[in-house]
């Protein structure tokens, strides 16, 4: 991994970590200036009827976990912006744009990206997501205001912007709306418990958790009877149509990320792991003639765990590359 890559992909980590954290409360606080009942937290907010907007100024690198409306305005020329926005894992996202003021002819741009991407890096994957990488980035540049309003796929996006002249910018507002079937989630929190379901879909779904973590996987259902095979040369759930796959890597994409474990049957009880990788991605494989579910839970990993490793895990492959 190179140094840049590393630096934002821990850029992201330390974000993460920091929602539930510090920065969460100061980012509360600041808005129950204008909403006090925030501070009770933001799944209040949403629920009261004509409760005030929550506003802020927006950096040029920014990770954005609360609706509300946020406003960029350069001071200087900024070339090099990114926002990386997050909500639960059972909510989609929607950015309205409501001012736009750059030039694009200029040089300025504004793009949505219907994920999350860093170096090539994607998250979802090419092969999870259900529409190729081109039709991902939403450029207001070539759609205008035409396109006012966009949703993502997941419960990640991101924005990328360019603005040289000092003045210019733009205001736009997050919402989110209930998603019955969550498919790709990235975690916002290193511990936490989550239920995967494909209803009869054609479709693979990750649940990423950007941290060293011990994963317990309480109950699977699947639409055939097989058996859980640790993954090598030869073995694995390949031929199967309806799979749930553990990896583990360094990266965000999970197609570039090493398959640690292949479960191909129905079970009830606990199946357990330590997985010392700085990204666990639970991965379902639907072949869409069944009704798939995974139910687990995950925690991060202790310092003296990494450090000490016993018992069922998985961290050489991690732990060799750092």
């Amino acid at each position: 991994m190179s140094p840049s890559f590393k630096l934002q992909y821990h850029f992201i980590l330390i974000f993460l970590m920091a929602l539930r954290g510090e920065n969460r409360y100061l980012e509360l606080r600041e808005a129950a200036d204008h909403d006090p009942f925030l501070l009770f937290g933001a799944s209040l907010k949403r629920e009261l009827a004509g409760a005030p907007l929550y506003h802020r100024a927006l950096r040029c690198l920014d990770m954005l976990s609360l609706p509300g409306q946020f406003t960029f305005t350069a001071d200087r020329p900024q070339l090099h912006c990114a926002a990386f926005l997050i909500a639960e894992p059972e909510e989609f996202i929607t950015i309205h744009y409501d001012l736009v003021s750059i030039d694009c002819q200029g040089g300025d741009f504004l793009k949505v990206f219907d994920g999350w991407i860093l170096k090539g890096e994607k998250f979802p994957s090419s092969q999870d997501h259900p529409l190729p990488t081109t039709e991902r980035y939403i450029d207001f540049c070539d759609s205008g205001l035409s396109r006012r309003s966009i949703r993502s796929s997941q419960n990640v996006a991101m924005i990328f912007f360019r603005v040289h002249e000092p003045g210019n910018g733009f205001t736009f507002t997050i919402k989110t709306d209930p998603n019955l079937f969550p498919c790709n989630v990235i975690s916002q929190t290193p511990s936490g418990r989550f239920t995967l379901v494909v209803p009869h879909l054609r479709q693979n779904c990750s649940f990423s958790i950007i941290y060293p973590v011990a994963i317990k996987i309480s109950d699977l259902t699947l639409g055939h009877l097989n058996g859980l095979q640790f993954k090598n040369p030869s073995a694995g759930c390949g031929g199967i149509g309806d799979f749930v796959e553990l990896l583990g890597g360094r990266g965000l994409d999970p197609s570039k990320m090493m398959p640690l474990a292949d479960l191909c049957y129905s079970f009830h009880g606990p199946a357990q792991m330590k997985i010392g990788c700085d990204n666990t991605v639970v991965r379902m494989v639907s072949s869409g003639k069944h009704i798939n579910r995974v139910t687990f839970e995950y925690r991060q990993l202790e310092p003296y765990e990494l450090e000490n490793p016993s018992g069922n895990s998985i961290q050489e492959i991690c732990l060799s590359s750092r």
